[in-house]
């Protein structure tokens, strides 16, 4: 297997404060491995020659991992596919294309029922 590029971090999100989680939970998120510019934004460039190398994985409490991809739909609308085959498993990101992946932002992301938004708590190359 090919090395990734030196562009690519491995990034830990858990979901912060919010009214079921008044603590937030370490144990609720994700793990990404998505190609990052200069600023810790998503390279949009970089993940259209990697996109295979792009992955997620959901972790929460009580419930088996999901493993997916990370896609792009034409505008820059960035969205978790757990199955190419399937159009009601996405996750769709808010405005995750403008975000920052720096330790201390936050992030949000749609299950598809709520949108929660989740604290990115490391950033690091794999």
């Amino acid at each position: 297997m090919n090395a990734l590029p030196r562009i690519f971090r491995h990034v830990r999100l858990v979901l912060a404060r919010e009214k079921g989680a008044p603590q937030g939970d370490s144990h609720n998120g994700y793990d990404l491995m998505v190609p990052l510019d200069d600023e810790n934004r998503l390279d949009p460039a970089e993940w259209k020659e990697h996109r295979a190398s792009c992955r997620v994985r959901r972790f929460q409490p009580g419930q088996e991992d999901l493993i997916g991809l990370l896609r792009r739909k034409p505008g820059g609308h960035w969205y978790i596919d757990y199955d190419a085959t399937e159009r009601d498993d996405d996750e769709a990101g808010y405005r995750l294309g403008e975000e920052r992946f720096v330790p201390g932002e936050y992030v949000s992301i749609s299950d598809g029922e709520a949108m929660h938004t989740y604290l990115v708590v490391s950033v690091v190359r794999p």
